[in-house]
Parts: structure tokens; C-alpha cells; sequence
């Protein structure tokens, strides 16, 4: 067998050129490497345990800024400093409490979590009769005769057709970005929504939502998918059901934060940057392990295994964790604005914000021509089971760059099925970290960083 397989490599590396040969090897002395000496899933660790959830403003979102500072520094960064950022400050202060309440006044409480930049209810809590909707339309055909006063419940659940769950999650987000001010425009008091997520558990999946300034602003809740179920088969039962939500969320000032900056300088075009990492903050539940600690440590690992492996790349390659993608972006968007200013050429932007599962590709959001080259690497990947290399959203943080600098954007791809499991929820902890597909996604981004930095785009 091992004569069988050292024959197909032979093969392999013969139908290369040289420089691929040379590529090829490197590539593969970057996953021996990682695989075998990562500290990624030790720094995730530390992150979960030492910091815990970090959410843009917080004492957690501090102390997250001097841990990936000084991860920086021990994985051998040539320079790191941090750069200011203007953040959103909301809390979630006391914990939710929600109530179904049928019409024989029996109440049994269920999960929810405030969604991001809520409103609080009243300090007594809110009680009124709940209407369930499937989606908008449904909400428009019903209107302000039948809303008013009501609390609404959106039970939009995923799509379970889309084997790319994120594809049902960006269909079913807008019913928790939106639908607060849709449904005060009928003259709802309050909205609840079914968890972004296509697992049924009992852990409320929060995320930020967006207020039309033009509306009133009414308090809106994530509810847990079993709550969901239960209320729906509720109301269907007994159409006089009302639902009791106390919330003490708030929006306080804007405080000063940090992204945390590495650099790897270029040995021959200095002045050109491939940008990559993972955002800083996570919500206020659950450790943030998927979301994103990941893709901070995956970033770290970079820097590690290139000063291990004394790769001297040819172009400078800056590791980033963005603060605050979370609620308001305002990290991408200060460092995307900062290059502009500064008229840097950032030759490609990598982003990891899929979770730690098992990688399988890359997302290319750039020209035909860039895309082009791009798989023309496609045979160094292979063995690796990193094969898709197709069209897709880069990520959030990167996307300014893009906006400001036309910078070709890369998402690492995930293993998605299992993501919306933990996403934004307190499910999220370290302990759903599998190390290897950890390392697997730091090895992907690594030698794609080493490729660019190579040959540019």
C-alpha cells in the first residue's frame, strides 16, 4: 500500500513544474507542521477558559485584546500593536424570563436570550396576546388589526433543502434583523423569533438585529427551537395563548476598543498585504469557540508555524483580530478605512468566521482573472481534501476592504451541517472544539498565506 501511494505522489510531482515541486513540498512541510505542533487548540483553550465570552465593551472584550496581544508575541510575530476601534456598548444586564400563558392562566417558562441592540421591556414585563407568522407577507395580509397590541412570534425555521446550511441561515436571518420594526409597524408590542438554527435543543440562539429609526423600537427575543415547537402546537390549540417576556437590555455609550495587529514583514514586496484572521468579540454566552476564537487562533497558528518552518515570506503578512464584527463591524470597517488613507496595497484578504469543523475549500469573492489563479493551485491542495474552490461570501470583517480597496476577499470554508448547533448560543464552548479540524483549518489558511505571499494576485 505505502509502495502504491509513493508511486501516485511520484506521479504527481512529475506532472508539476519545478516551482510547484518546490510549493508542493513546502505545503506539505506547513500541515506536518501544524499538525503535528500547533498551540492553536492550547490558545483556544486559554481564550475560552481564561477570557470567556467577549462581547464588544466588555471587561471579557478587554482582556481578550492583552491575551491575542501577547499570543502574537509568542508565536513570533515581527511587529504587533493594536489599533483603536470605536465600539457599540449594549448589555444584556439580568437574566430573560419568558412565559407561555394559556387561556386557563397556566404558565410555564421557556428560553430566550435578547436579541443584540434590543430594547428592554418595561421593568415589569410585557404580557399580551401572541400571533404566530411564518414570514413577512403572512405579517402584511394580517395587519394592524390583527397585530396591534400583540406580541409577534416569527417561526421561520431553516430550510431544510439547502445542504449549505448557511444558506438557510441568510434566508431565515431577516427575521431576526428585521422583523422588530416590521412588526411595530403594525402596531406589535414585542417580537419573538425562532432560534437561527436547524438543530431543536433547548438553547436560545441570539444575534444582532436592526432597528428603522423611522418605527418604534419594541423589545425582540430569540426563543429556543423545542420553545418554539411548544408554542406553535399551543396556539394551535388554544388561540387566546399570551406570552410574558421581562427583558433589561440597553445600549450605553460607545467605548474605545482594539483590533489586535501582527506582521510578518516581506522579504520582497514589503509594501504589498495579504490580511488575515478571525473577529476578536463573540457574544455574551456561551466561550465564543466557534465564534470566532477559532479564527483568531487559526490566524495566530500562522505566524507560529512560518517562524518554526523559517519560511520568509515575500510579501508582508498581517494577522488580524477584528473587534466588534458582531454588532456593528466597526473593526473591518477602521481597518479597511485606515488602508485607504494610507494608500496600502492589500493584495488579498483571508478570513476564517465558519466555526473549527473539518475545512474543505475556499470561497472566492474576487475577479474571474484572480479566481483563475487561484485554481490553477487547486492539484497542492488536494491531497489535503481541500477541493472547493468556487464563488462565496469572503467574510465580514474583510468585506470593507473590498469596499474600500477592490481587495480580493478568500473565505475558508467549513463543514457546515453542525455549525447552527452552537452558533451564538451558550452551547458554544470549547468543549465542541475538535483539535484536529481545528489544525486541519489553520494548515488550509497557512498554506494558502505562503502561496500568495509566493506569487501574489
Amino acid at each position: 500500500m505505502k509502495k502504491i501511494f509513493s508511486l501516485i505522489l511520484l506521479t504527481l510531482f512529475s506532472s508539476l513544474g519545478h516551482g510547484q515541486e518546490t510549493d508542493s513540498s513546502i505545503v506539505n512541510q506547513i500541515y506536518s507542521e501544524t499538525l503535528n505542533n500547533a498551540k492553536a487548540y492550547d490558545w483556544l483553550r486559554s481564550l475560552c477558559f481564561d477570557v470567556g465570552h467577549r462581547l464588544s465593551g466588555s471587561v471579557g472584550a478587554e482582556k481578550a485584546v492583552v491575551f491575542a496581544e501577547q499570543m502574537f508575541k509568542e508565536a513570533g510575530a515581527d511587529t504587533v500593536w493594536l489599533q483603536e476601534v470605536m465600539v457599540p456598548h449594549w448589555v444584556r444586564g439580568k437574566k430573560e424570563i419568558a412565559q407561555i400563558i394559556d387561556s386557563k392562566n397556566n404558565a410555564q417558562n421557556v428560553p430566550v436570550l435578547a436579541l443584540g441592540r434590543s430594547v428592554a421591556t418595561p421593568k415589569e414585563g410585557i404580557r399580551a396576546d401572541v400571533i404566530e407568522v411564518y414570514d413577512f407577507d403572512e405579517l402584511k395580509q394580517l395587519g394592524e388589526e390583527k397585530i396591534k397590541g400583540k406580541i409577534v412570534f416569527f417561526n421561520h425555521p431553516f430550510n431544510e433543502s439547502y445542504v449549505n446550511t448557511f444558506a438557510a441561515y441568510s434566508e431565515a436571518g431577516k427575521y431576526r434583523w428585521a422583523a422588530p420594526s416590521e412588526a411595530a409597524r403594525y402596531g406589535a408590542v414585542a417580537t419573538i423569533c425562532r432560534s437561527m438554527t436547524n438543530t431543536e435543543d433547548d438553547f436560545p440562539h441570539t444575534g444582532a438585529m436592526g432597528y428603522n429609526d423611522s418605527l418604534p423600537k419594541i423589545p425582540c427575543a430569540a426563543i429556543s427551537t423545542n420553545a418554539a415547537n411548544l408554542l406553535s402546537r399551543i396556539l394551535k390549540a388554544d388561540s387566546k395563548t399570551q406570552f410574558f417576556l421581562q427583558m433589561d437590555c440597553r445600549t450605553l455609550d460607545s467605548v474605545l476598543s482594539y483590533n489586535v495587529i501582527a506582521e510578518m514583514k516581506g522579504s520582497e514586496f514589503p509594501e504589498e498585504f495579504i490580511s488575515v484572521g478571525g473577529h476578536l468579540d463573540s457574544w455574551d454566552v456561551g466561550h465564543g469557540a466557534h465564534d470566532d476564537g477559532a479564527g483568531v487562533v487559526q490566524g495566530i497558528e500562522i505566524i507560529r508555524t512560518f517562524k518554526a518552518l523559517k519560511i520568509k515570506p515575500k510579501r508582508t503578512i498581517r494577522v488580524v483580530a477584528w473587534m466588534n464584527e458582531e454588532n456593528g463591524v466597526m473593526g473591518g470597517k477602521v481597518y479597511a478605512e485606515e488602508a485607504a488613507r494610507k494608500i496600502e496595497k492589500h493584495i488579498a484578504a483571508i478570513e476564517s468566521d465558519a466555526g473549527a469543523f473539518a475545512p474543505y475549500g475556499f470561497g472566492l469573492d474576487m475577479e474571474t482573472e484572480k479566481q483563475a489563479k487561484i485554481k490553477a493551485w487547486m492539484p497542492l491542495f488536494r491531497r489535503y481534501n481541500i477541493w472547493h474552490f468556487d464563488y462565496e461570501h469572503g467574510g465580514t470583517d474583510i468585506g470593507p476592504l473590498q469596499k474600500h480597496l477592490n481587495t480580493p476577499l478568500i473565505g475558508l470554508v467549513i463543514e457546515s451541517q453542525r455549525y447552527f448547533d452552537v452558533h451564538h448560543a451558550a452551547s458554544d464552548t470549547f468543549d465542541k472544539i475538535n483539535k484536529r479540524e481545528l489544525h486541519l483549518g489553520a494548515a488550509a489558511m497557512g498554506a494558502m498565506v505562503y502561496l500568495l505571499s509566493q506569487y501574489g494576485l
